[in-house]
């Protein structure tokens, strides 16, 4: 199984002149590989680019995406993380959903495949980071 960050998913839908092609083949060898996963805050982020909810619903379907519950652990260690970044200077007051998909991952023991390489090492340095390219 893989949790795969929102940037992901948003290459392919944009079809990213950058990165779409990257994206695109990175999810394919994570998905030949096990389950594709994304938690909540992944969906609402996705929901931004989609004018009906079935839309965004029949877009991650077509790439099996699972949906997969955040436990109260795993919800802990996301609040524990954004208040590190709190620490650290971070200027932003709501948790991050980078903070969710890493806690979830970091939870489960499962890779991320992420473009947003930086804030996932430096808040959850033990999940496995799994980039495009």
């Amino acid at each position: 199984m893989t949790l795969v960050d929102t940037n992901i998913f948003i290459d392919l839908l944009t079809h990213d002149s950058n990165w779409f092609e990257a994206s695109q083949q990175a999810l394919e060898r994570r998905m030949s590989l096990g389950a594709i996963l994304i938690v909540d805050a992944v969906f609402a982020e996705l929901a931004t680019g989609f004018t009906a909810e079935a839309d965004c619903s029949d877009f991650l379907g077509a790439l099996g995406a699972e949906h997969s519950t955040m436990s109260r652990q795993a919800l802990w260690r996301a609040g524990q993380a954004f208040r590190d970044y709190r620490i650290r200077g971070g200027a932003k007051t709501n948790v991050l959903a980078d903070f969710f998909i890493g806690a979830q991952a970091e939870t489960l023991g499962a890779p991320l495949l992420t473009r947003d390489v930086a804030r996932y090492r430096t808040y959850f340095p033990e999940v496995a980071i799994v980039t495009p390219g």
